[in-house]
Formats: C-alpha cells, structure tokens, sequence
C-alpha cells in the first residue's frame, strides 16, 4: 500500500511540480516576477480544493450504510482508474510538448491580467489534485485507515517536489519521456488493482453479480499477512479470494492497456527507401 501510494504520489506529484515550475522559470527569465504572486495563488487554491475534496470523500462516507459505501467506493475506484489511465497516455504524449504549450498559454494569460495568470496555474495543478484526492479515498477506503495512505502520498509528493526543483535549479537531467514510460507501466498495474478492488466493492454493494463465484481462492498458501502477501496486496491490489469478474476485468485491463502504452511509446519506424 505504501509503495503505490508513493507511486501515485511520485507521478502525479512530479507533474504538478514540473507544471509549477515551468512556470516560474517563465516569469523570471521574462523579468516578470510580479507575476509570481498570482501564480502561487492559483497553486495554492488548487491544493486547498484537492484537499478539501479528498476531506469530503473520505469522512462523509461514514454516515452511509454498508451497502451504499461499498457501492460509492466502487464507483469512485472505477473513476479513478479512467482518470490514471487517461493520465497515462496524455503524459507520456505530452512530456515533450507541456513546457512549449504552458508556456503559450501564460503568456496570453498575461495580456489579460492577473487572475487569468492565477487560472492557468489554477487548472494546471487542479486536475492532478482532483486526481490524486479521489486515488487517497480509494486508498483509504482499502487499507480503512488514513495514516498509511497519506504517508505513502506525502513521501512520494515530496520526492517529485525535490526532483522538480532540482530540475528547475539546473542540478539534475531527467529523460522525461523514459520516466513517465517506465512509471506508466508500473501505475498500469497499479490501476488494474483499484479496478478489480473496486469491482469487488460494487459487488458488495449488489451493484455487480458474481461476488460468491470464485476465480481462485488460495488464501491457504498467501497470507495477507505475510511480507509477501503485503506487498502483493499493497502494490497490486492482490486479494486471495478473488472472484471472476475481477479476475476477467483485470486481465482485460492490463492486456490492453499496456498493449495500447507501449505500442505508443515505441519510436517511429523510419521508412527505407528503395533503391
């Protein structure tokens, strides 16, 4: 649990705080640092709305019944894998094209004034923090704590913030395109978890048939409570009892999914011209 929330946290973290730091770049480079303000305003509105969100997620569930909160989590956990996968192709599309393309936008922003500076960092930084507050939910909702899951956040928010600025400060080189390559296979994985978990929910909920036909049960042989069986469960949502719906729509998912990334992510074939 701690290492994929890490994971989400690292990713969606890394492009926000890239997002931010585009844009400050911008601004100093362009002697436009009264500008900076309205930037920060619009990143800390974001924030405090992405926070606010996951608070109301997290603790208005309580008061619904079993079946209503199993039926609300699996719905919120099916949104999240569209919002991660979503996330995955247009990262790994725009890694190379995002500074260019924020860069346009700020620069109209600035012929219309202040708050539409504050809009642009607003929405850049607002949709990974609506992303990532729906991920926390789910991922309280599985471990039914809060602490594991907002230490995995934080631990992994934290290192995307050093790695951006130490990006911004000229220290370090990242091949982007390799990093959101390598950390969209792995949040692939992490995905079809949330998906099979949140299949289960809505079965629970009565929303889906099938919750008492089994794929496989090998609870006899994996523990949740062994190191092994922690980091299954942590990382990729591995439950012993897993039903066959969960198990259909996870291999679907991962099959064509991953297919789809990495047949994006090849490199071009150069055509050869005949002689």
């Amino acid at each position: 649990m701690l290492v994929s929330n890490g994971l989400i946290g690292l990713r969606e973290g890394l492009e926000a705080a890239l997002v931010v730091s585009i844009l400050v770049a911008f601004l100093v480079k362009t002697d436009r640092r009264h500008a900076l303000r309205y930037v920060w305003l619009g990143v800390t509105t974001a924030v405090l709305l992405s926070v606010a969100f996951a608070a109301v997620l997290t603790y208005t569930v309580a008061s619904m019944s079993f079946e209503d909160q199993e039926t609300f989590g699996g719905t919120a956990s099916i949104i999240a894998v569209l919002f991660v996968t979503g996330m995955i192709f247009w990262m790994r599309k725009a890694a190379r094209t995002i500074s260019a393309q924020l860069r346009g936008k700020l620069s109209e922003a600035l012929e219309i004034g202040p708050l539409a500076v504050a809009l642009v960092a607003f929405l850049a930084v607002g949709r990974e923090g609506l992303e990532t507050a729906i991920f926390f939910f789910t991922s309280v909702e599985r471990a039914g704590t809060t602490a594991q899951p907002l230490l995995g956040f934080l631990i992994g928010i934290a290192i995307a913030v050093a790695l951006a600025y130490g990006i911004y400060r000229g220290a370090m080189q990242i091949d982007l395109s390799k990093f959101f390559k390598v950390t969209g296979v792995l949040l692939i994985f992490v995905a079809a978890g949330v998906l099979a978990y949140g299949i289960h929910d809505l079965q629970e909920g009565g929303v889906l048939p099938g919750l008492n036909s089994l794929a496989f049960d090998v609870g006899a042989y994996i523990s949740v409570d062994s190191w092994y069986g922690a980091l299954l469960k942590g990382f990729f949502n591995f439950s012993p009892q897993t039903t066959w719906l969960q198990a259909v729509a996870w291999v679907l998912y991962v099959g064509i999914v991953l297919t789809l990334f990495l047949r994006a992510s090849a490199p071009a074939r150069t055509k050869e011209t005949q002689a």
